[in-house]
């Protein structure tokens, strides 16, 4: 997979993680009470995380530069465990299952479409002009994109229309929008019920077993076979969350899920040892990485980690997408300033680097997310 997570998922914004008021009894909550499921806002925060680690630390290519040298020699017993940072993608893909089937539960098509919209776009395209403005400044040593390319970027669909991407990261933006309208289509259009949850799980998971057979390049696009264990292991995971702990359908979802996600994770990121690559991941590394993903999103939806309730997570959901968004490319920039220019030491550059983009992360989501969001929500959704 290329240097680009979450991301991720990419982490959608905190306020979907409200659990419902009406409807079955949640695991660990009295019916009728409302509670924010902060740990998972955590989680969100630990998997864009862990991408800015790959990203900074655990990969080569455009980062040598801002470093002046290899990663692996700044980091020399850091960066094989940074290489591992990459899966926080399919960790966010877990996570974006669960909360898009949390949020898309009991709305109509027009109001999940405003929720999504409302939450992707105002700080994706504050970053992309962001990120154009800086790379143009004549002191950075990063190439602009000219302008017809930056405006095909806002609408976020520049990778299937060929178009060179602003952000490295829109690649799992692209997936998620293709997860969002197969859920929009098949589950919040008809209306979601538990049955018609599970024949979607059942039925993608199958078709996208069907499309990866078939080497079909348009059923590969639309059925993601690579990505689609991660979102439906989450749609189990809050099935399990929503129905309870016995619920053997969900179980099975999450099971399966899981068995073929990791298979899609060792396929895309194990390879054998080579002098040549920049990094080495092991099959059992990759595998728990994929394991500990799904056992922390399950230990959410089960109520084991109740007791993670602090209000700072809250923020910490909030931060987590523009943070996403602009870490990578503007990472670069810092890093080349403090560790190049002002010749900071690698470990240290590299948390000032991380504190930086979440102070901007901080900006972007009090000064662009806040006031945009509701009215663009508004907007396509009046009511």
């Amino acid at each position: 997979m290329t240097a680009s997570p979450l991301t991720t998922g990419a982490p959608s914004a905190a306020p979907d993680l409200v659990t419902p008021t009406r409807g079955p009894v949640i695991v660990g909550r009295s019916r009728g009470a409302s509670s924010r499921l902060r740990a998972l806002d955590g989680l969100r925060l630990l998997a864009a995380l862990m991408v800015a680690a790959y990203h900074y630390g655990g990969r080569g290519g455009e980062i040598a530069r801002a470093w002046g040298d290899s990663p692996a020699h700044q980091f020399p017993t850091a960066a094989p465990l940074f290489a591992y940072g990459c899966l926080g993608v399919q960790i966010f893909f877990v996570i974006s299952g669960f909360v898009i089937c949390l949020s898309g539960w009991g709305r109509t098509l027009r109001a999940f479409v405003a929720s999504r919209v409302s939450r992707l776009y105002p700080a994706y395209w504050a970053a992309i002009l962001l990120i154009t403005a800086v790379f143009a400044l004549p002191w950075v040593a990063y190439k602009a994109l000219p302008p017809s390319e930056v405006l095909t970027n806002l609408t976020m669909l520049q990778q299937p229309l060929g178009a060179p991407r602003v952000l490295g990261v829109c690649w799992t933006l692209w997936a998620e929008m293709r997860f969002y309208a197969l859920f929009a289509l098949c589950v919040v259009l008809p209306g979601a019920t538990r049955g018609r949850v599970v024949l979607f799980c059942a039925g993608w998971t199958l078709a996208a077993a069907l499309a990866q057979a078939a080497h079909e390049p348009f059923l590969d696009t639309v059925l993601m076979p690579e990505y689609a264990p991660f979102f439906i292991g989450g749609i189990g995971l809050y099935l399990l969350h929503r129905y309870g702990a016995r619920d053997p359908i969900a179980w099975a979802t999450v099971l399966v899920s899981w068995l073929i996600g990791q298979h899609y994770a060792v396929a895309g990121l194990w390879h054998a040892p080579s002098a040549t690559a920049f990094s080495y991941r092991s099959t059992a590394g990759i595998i728990a990485v994929v394991t500990v993903g799904f056992v922390l999103v399950g230990a959410v939806a089960l109520g084991k980690l109740r007791w993670a309730n602090w209000r700072w997570l809250t923020v910490a959901g909030a931060l987590t997408y523009p943070f996403y968004l602009v870490h990578e490319h503007l990472g670069w920039v810092v890093v080349r300033a403090l560790h190049l220019g002002v010749g900071l030491p690698s470990y240290a550059t590299l948390p000032l680097t991380v504190g930086l983009m979440l102070l901007l992360a901080w900006l972007l989501h009090r000064f662009v997310e806040r006031p945009v969001t509701p009215r663009l929500k508004r907007a396509i959704d009046p009511r």
